[in-house]
């Protein structure tokens, strides 16, 4: 009997050992689990070339934040046949994969809502300089911002804040500290420690250091909501979508798009996502017409 006793113990001690060489392997590589950016070269980066036949046209932008990191980004403008102005600008703070480059058949759809769509590469993806942080991202978010609203004298009532995934909590967080013109969130979480819940539960929530805590942010945004996600997304579960969603004041949407995947929201919504996104936006620009009057 005492043999058995001494073999589970040993077994119960790998096991307890084990599971912490997990935990702690977790947390030293929390970074590396949450962003995976893509650096220049990789990607196309030619504006002529990526703009051929999309009746857009991109131009580089660079800028730096408040801590001295150059980041780019690109602003695309719709073409201006029939009348498509692209009076509101759309600030699209995209996803944790990738860069820029590798968005542009969504950007284009953007940009004929019509409006003019900054996106922006966070630090250490694409053309951008420095390590993707928490504290970093939101400082992308900021310099972003000010770069359209300060150098480009872009007034803040036309600028409509995009977040997609990684990108909600860029937006919701630069939501709370300027007063955009309204706020879109798509397919993003409500928080990190709630995401690692879900595809790591051996992590305890308290250990996880990136927070992104966008449930708690939220409900201090007063500008006009549209919330997208997809019932069928498997990264970000569809009930965190509708946590954000009710814990948001007015005025607020939601549109549910049914059978998409994390990243395929966008397409699979078809007409009726740009549509979603086209209302908003006018609805936007019309808010700010009657308060101009």
């Amino acid at each position: 009997m005492s043999g058995r006793r001494h073999s589970l113990g040993f077994w119960i001690a790998v096991g307890g050992a084990l599971c912490g060489t997990i935990v702690v392997g977790a947390m030293i590589l929390e970074s590396q689990l949450i962003y995976f950016p893509t650096r220049y070269p990789e990607g196309l980066w030619d504006p002529k070339a990526v703009t051929v036949n999309s009746g857009c046209t991109i131009e580089d932008r660079f800028f730096t934040t408040s801590d001295g990191i150059r980041l780019h980004g690109w602003l695309c403008r719709p073409s201006h046949a029939e009348g498509m102005t692209g009076e509101m600008v759309l600030l699209w703070f995209h996803g944790n994969a990738g860069n820029l480059s590798q968005r542009t058949d969504l950007l284009f759809r953007l940009a004929m809502t019509p409006a003019q769509v900054f996106i922006i590469d966070y630090r250490g993806y694409g053309r951008s300089e420095g390590r993707p942080s928490e504290k970093g991202l939101y400082l992308d978010g900021r310099a972003a911002w000010d770069h359209l609203v300060r150098e480009q004298r872009i007034a803040p009532d036309r600028i409509i804040l995009l977040g997609k995934s990684l990108g909600g909590a860029v937006a919701i967080d630069l939501a709370t500290e300027v007063q955009p013109a309204g706020l879109i969130v798509q397919s993003s979480f409500t928080s990190v420690p709630d995401m690692a819940s879900v595809h790591f539960p051996f992590v305890p929530k308290a250990l996880v250091r990136t927070k992104m805590d966008n449930l708690a942010k939220i409900g201090d945004v007063s500008a006009p909501k549209l919330f997208i996600h997809s019932s069928d997304d498997e990264i970000v579960p569809f009930e965190q979508g509708r946590r954000l969603y009710e814990a948001a004041s007015e005025p607020k949407r939601f549109f549910a798009v049914e059978g998409a995947g994390h990243n395929e929201t966008w397409v699979v919504g078809g007409h009726a996502y740009n549509a979603a996104i086209r209302d908003f936006v006018n609805s936007c620009a019309q808010r700010r017409a009657q308060t101009r009057r």
